[in-house]
């Protein structure tokens, strides 16, 4: 399954971090900005080349030492239809430099319109009955509050073209309690949430013991992603919420297996825009990304064991 590719390349870079592409047109350098601007003038065209180019420089420079990317989508599609372009070059440019792409569209719906999504962003578009892949990502968040039935035409996309799926549990924003903490019974509804992520991702196992159906679970709420990780032995973790939203390394080695495997944190802004951190020259914010990267990785393996595939 997808996750075993993105496992693999975990252990590879030993780096259990992805790198969120989510860039408002501010976090690119001005110099990008202005070439954009005088070939397009002030256009969401414009915008959008500036952005690709800007995941570009950042993806050369990170690309062996990292070992995914996680463009936002609605980060591209604030900028029209330019936007939604310069986010399938963007997937496109990462799969080419061996990177693993989750797609974070968190996208929830049912029937015919959620496997309209699933073959957008995993599958194959039947065009005339010639199968196009649109957007190809290696995987995609979604919302599984809509139940079996939004998940299902996921699963059938993730066992055809080996894709897999990171689903909403206990999400890293401050109001996630006004809903995920409530109890049915005497469960809460993140542990409900995260069982049947268990139970949906067994019919999508993969060989390192983790199935192809992940959970998004938030770094800003380490007991409940230690509370997690007991709970849901063979579903990988994707961490939000490290660094710009108050995540430590400490807090996020929680959702980590024994083996240094089990969970991937996201860094966006911290990277992006380190060279603005940094405040050196703009000309050097790709290497600043880098710089970033390495940097993030040593915080957060200091608290875990050597990164290693399952005996």
């Amino acid at each position: 399954m997808s996750m075993d590719r993105l496992i693999e390349n975990i252990v590879k870079t030993q780096n259990p971090s992805v790198v969120g592409l989510d860039p408002k047109l501010e976090y690119v350098p001005e110099f990008i900005k202005e070439k954009k601007f005088k070939k397009y003038d002030r256009t969401l065209k414009a915008a959008a080349k500036a952005i690709l180019e800007f995941n570009k420089c950042i993806i050369d420079e990170i690309h062996d030492i990292c070992p995914a990317i996680k463009p936002q989508a609605a980060y591209y599609e604030m900028y029209g239809y330019e936007g939604v372009k310069t986010l399938y070059k963007t997937i496109q440019y990462a799969k080419e430099k061996g990177m693993f792409v989750m797609t974070d569209g968190k996208r929830n719906d049912i029937g015919a319109t959620m496997e309209a999504y699933a073959a957008a962003h995993l599958g194959l578009t039947d065009v005339g009955g010639e199968k196009i892949e649109a957007f190809g990502a290696d995987a995609l968040t979604v919302n599984g509050y809509l139940g079996s039935d939004g998940i299902n035409p996921l699963l059938e996309q993730c066992k055809l073209y080996d894709k897999g799926i990171f689903v909403l549990v206990k999400t890293s924003n401050k109001s996630s309690g006004e809903l995920q903490d409530l109890k049915i019974g005497d469960k809460t509804v993140y542990a409900t949430m995260g069982d049947m992520c268990e139970k949906w991702g067994s019919e999508v196992m993969g060989k390192y013991g983790y199935s192809g159906v992940g959970a998004v679970v938030g770094a800003t709420y380490p007991e409940q992603l230690a509370e997690m990780r007991a709970a849901l032995p063979h579903t990988f973790f994707l961490v939000p919420g490290y660094g710009a939203q108050g995540g430590g390394a400490e807090g996020v080695s929680k959702g980590f297996d024994k083996n240094g495997l089990g969970a991937i944190v996201n860094s966006s802004r911290g990277v992006m825009c380190a060279y603005k951190k940094e405040e050196c020259d703009e000309q050097d914010f790709a290497k600043a990304a880098r710089r970033e990267v390495i940097r993030m990785k040593e915080d957060i393996i200091s608290y875990l064991p050597r990164i290693a595939f399952p005996d």
